[in-house]
């Protein structure tokens, strides 16, 4: 299940509306971008139930690496967020809410999107998770 952020004011919901877009569309033109010089190849899934999830499977040979695009918005749009991949469908009591606070480097001060900013924690993000699959015999 994934680790839900749990988000306790209205600030901090106006704050994460303003970057959940523009960080996911990031984050899917990093992977692009990853993907253009590796061998594995990727495919989405979106999951509504029990919560939303849009999955990224990437596969090469008998290995297959899946990761919630979501949680990877939510470790860009909020400080010290724990992306949770480890998924339980059959036990729902492991889903957790995970209080988050809004990462206030990626607003400039006047309220917009810090464009530079939310691109190097996205591109972070995504690069570790190539950087990190599992070695095939290619």
């Amino acid at each position: 299940m994934a680790n839900l952020p749990k988000i306790k004011d209205i600030t901090t919901w106006q704050q994460a509306e303003l970057i959940m877009q523009p960080a996911f569309i990031r984050i899917v033109d990093h992977i692009r971008q990853n993907l253009e010089s590796c061998t594995w190849q990727e495919s989405y899934e979106e999951i509504h139930e029990p919560e939303p999830q849009y999955l990224l499977s990437l596969k090469q040979e008998d290995q297959l690496v899946q990761v919630d695009l979501w949680q990877l918005c939510y470790a860009v749009c909020f400080r010290d967020y724990v992306v949770d991949n480890h998924h339980h469908p059959e036990h729902p009591e492991h889903s957790k809410h995970q209080e988050v606070k809004i990462d206030l480097e990626l607003i400039d001060p006047r309220g917009d999107i810090a464009w530079e900013a939310l691109d190097r924690k996205a591109k972070a993000l995504v690069d570790n998770i190539f950087v990190n699959l599992p070695a095939t015999s290619q």
